[in-house]
């Protein structure tokens, strides 16, 4: 029995984990945690576990150091190591023309990047974006004020 305890290693409480320029709090579930990363969600995170044969409920800042390059290899090129298609976030991209999962600061780049080129083109949903306005058919007559208020002044009322 004390070989056996000798031969393992023993692993430090990390409390804060940097993985794919985010910072991760070590208390989370690694599951949870992948999810605070720009870019992944729930069901990309759920992709990760499974291609990498992860407990999703193992602690984060219990995992050693090969364990979280792979989890960062996984996140940065997910078509590398079989995540399907149909989960990455820049399918068909209009820049490149490729198919490919964009994470962290690469996310928000690309973001700007394709609303400013369809403010370019001055395509409906560019020129919803300029102006401020919603994009995705909702409602305006009653929802989204913000800025000038609206409405009755009390001054217009005296009068």
């Amino acid at each position: 029995m004390a070989e056996n305890s000798k031969n393992q290693k023993k692993v430090e409480m990390r409390h804060l984990v940097r993985i794919a320029s985010s910072e991760i709090k070590g208390e989370l579930p690694t599951k949870l945690a992948l999810t605070h990363i720009k870019g992944i969600g729930d069901v990309m995170a759920d992709a990760v576990m499974k291609v990498l044969n992860l407990e999703p409920t193992h602690t984060f800042g219990m995992l050693d150091d090969a364990e979280i390059e792979r989890i960062e290899k996984c996140v940065l090129d997910p078509r590398g190591h079989g995540i399907p298609l149909h989960l990455l976030n820049a399918r068909k991209n209009t820049i490149t023309g490729t198919d490919t999962h964009f994470v962290g600061p690469e996310l928000i780049i690309h973001k700007k990047q394709v609303l400013d080129k369809m403010k370019k083109t001055k395509s409906y949903k560019g020129m919803r974006h300029a102006y401020g306005l919603k994009v995705r058919g909702q409602k305006t007559k009653s929802t989204g004020r913000r800025g000038k208020a609206m409405g009755v002044s009390r001054k217009k009322i005296k009068k």
